[in-house]
């Protein structure tokens, strides 16, 4: 068997090496590899949203900074020392995720949190909604922080943040995940509730509207479950959301409009057939409800147990009205 080359052998040494530092950056920077070999599909090269407002944060307070960004470009404009009460903790010298959602909630708006995707971050921004994101910027010791990405530039590798005192950070797509890993690629955006996110499924959107509802604003509320049902208009969940909050704030003609159209999209719903004969017995229409109640008999339901205290009622008041 003839020696091998000393030089043919450094070069299959140096190959080898070279295979295994490509692995290794893959497996620190998954998401990055990604985007440098199978760009997101529809989104552009490059985007930036140069009208987010900027508010330098200090003394740690980088959580109520990052929300008055987004909450004031979506239309709600407030001050970081507005939010500090709400959102800032002492003990902890920070803001919990948790917190961050909840604080645009109780001003009419839908805190959304996306799928941890490097790709989803990019959608949003490209579709003209900031994204507040949470990243470890120590150096040594874990520095946890919140910053607002408002662009990025596929041709340069990089993302742009509004972030500490820096009205316009760049870092590369590499470093930016880096930091923004360590915290689960933890991401949100706040937007009006009449504006559901690009990157938004039904599921997920019913799911922030009902921490919307949370929050308190009915017409927030309201309004987020109509554009729902814009979208998704099969949607049953939204449909019967809807109808709930126009019952709660008294718009009974509107609830059972809404219902009936839902009736006619799932005339097999318990639920629907349930709420619509309640809606019909609270307007004084209860023989009407009656005949639809019983359209609603199934023992084996979950519902069954409200659809018999709903006959109950019905029949309570037809025996207390005549009518």
């Amino acid at each position: 068997m003839p020696a091998r080359s000393p030089l043919r052998t450094a070069r299959r040494l140096a190959l080898a090496a070279a295979v295994v530092l490509l692995a290794g950056c893959a497996s620190l920077i998954p998401q990055t590899v990604q985007l440098r070999t199978d760009w997101p599909a529809g989104v552009p090269r490059a985007a930036e949203l140069a009208r987010v407002p900027f508010y330098p944060d200090d003394d740690y307070q980088c959580g109520p900074a990052a929300l008055a960004m987004a909450m004031t470009y979506s239309g709600v404009p407030r001050r970081p020392e507005a939010l500090v009460n709400e959102v800032w903790l002492p003990a902890r010298q920070g803001s919990l995720q948790l917190d961050m959602l909840a604080t645009p909630r109780r001003h009419g708006r839908v805190s959304y949190r996306l799928e941890p995707r490097y790709a989803d971050l990019l959608r949003e921004v490209a579709a003209g909604h900031p994204v507040i994101v949470l990243q470890d910027v120590g150096a040594l010791l874990t520095q946890w922080h919140y910053a607002v990405v408002n662009g990025f530039d596929h041709h340069t590798g990089t993302i742009v943040l509004r972030s500490g005192l820096q009205f316009r950070q760049q870092m590369s797509f590499t470093a930016f995940e880096r930091t923004w890993m360590p915290g689960g690629y933890w991401a949100m955006v706040v937007v009006p509730p009449d504006r559901i996110p690009a990157t938004a499924t039904e599921q997920r959107w019913l799911d922030a509207l009902l921490g919307l509802a949370r929050g308190g604003d009915t017409e927030a509320t309201i309004l987020g479950y109509r554009t729902a049902l814009q979208r998704w208009p099969d949607s049953l969940p939204a449909a019967v959301g809807l109808a709930n909050h126009l019952h709660a704030r008294g718009s009974l003609d509107e609830a059972a409009a809404v219902l009936r159209t839902a009736m006619q999209r799932h005339p097999q719903s318990l639920i629907v057939l349930n709420n619509l004969a309640q809606t019909l017995s609270d307007q004084g229409r209860n023989r009407e409800a009656l005949a639809l109640i019983e359209r609603a008999s199934d023992p084996q339901s979950p519902f069954a147990g409200e659809v018999r205290a709903t006959r109950q009622l019905i029949e309570e008041r037809l025996r207390g009205r005549g009518s």
